[in-house]
């Protein structure tokens, strides 16, 4: 399934980016299990992106907002994902695709995604390091060796000038830099992009308390301040 809001008209030759997304529980719900504790209780839990993932497809948008990249993004799963698909959309992403399957394990959902990548071609591929959920971190290192591409994981930092490839990822003890060439797929974490980059609800205003015996002064400010009434 692809969800397609809109298509611009790009340069043929400008960068395509795939941005592979994960459909995971928010580490604020309450986490249950039914079953004789087999099986994970949906009920209840609210799902975001996974946020490995986000800050790559923040990562994304920088470049399409600088190059004009045309940035897809792409999740294995059932029709429950899409709230997370149509989130990525509204931050920005052109086209959200849904393989329509469940996930199952790390190798089966990298061959989905590289089945789509070789009809795509896509120049960048960008991932999460790992999940929140499993914490595999497996699959971003099999699609590379499936489509014999250049991976770096572990990436905080990621530039491009046309079909080369800066990266900078963590390693014991500090950074190593490295430069490649293009397609490349990396597994980006906490770093890639500043915290100030990402799509964070504008705060609340102030508050007032009302004493619950003074209705007067209740409805004078839903009438003349809220202008609700």
């Amino acid at each position: 399934m692809i969800i397609q809001p809109k298509r611009i008209n790009r340069n043929k030759k400008d960068m395509k980016i795939l941005v592979c997304i994960s459909h995971v529980p928010d580490t604020t719900s309450k986490i249950n299990f039914v079953e004789s504790d087999t099986k994970f209780d949906t009920n209840g839990v609210q799902y975001i992106i996974n946020p490995n993932d986000e800050f790559g497809l923040t990562r994304a948008m920088w470049f399409k907002e600088k190059d004009g990249a045309e940035v897809d993004v792409i999740n294995v799963g059932g029709a429950e994902t899409e709230s997370t698909l149509r989130k990525a959309l509204a931050i920005g992403a052109d086209t959200a695709i849904r393989v329509n399957t469940e996930a199952l394990e790390a190798s089966q959902v990298a061959q989905e995604i590289v089945a789509v990548i070789q009809s795509g071609g896509y120049d960048l591929i960008i991932a999460g390091r790992e999940s929140i959920d499993y914490n595999g971190g497996m699959v971003p290192g099999m699609i590379a060796a499936m489509i014999d591409a250049s991976y770096v994981n572990n990436c905080v930092s990621l530039e491009i000038n046309g079909d080369k490839a800066t990266a900078v990822r963590e390693i014991d003890g500090g950074k190593e830099t490295v430069t490649t060439s293009l397609p490349l797929i990396i597994g980006g974490q906490k770093g890639l992009v500043e915290e100030s980059d990402l799509k964070i609800p504008a705060p609340k205003g102030e508050v007032k308390l009302v004493d619950a015996e003074n209705i007067d002064e209740l409805i004078n400010l839903l009438h003349n301040e809220a202008n609700v009434i």
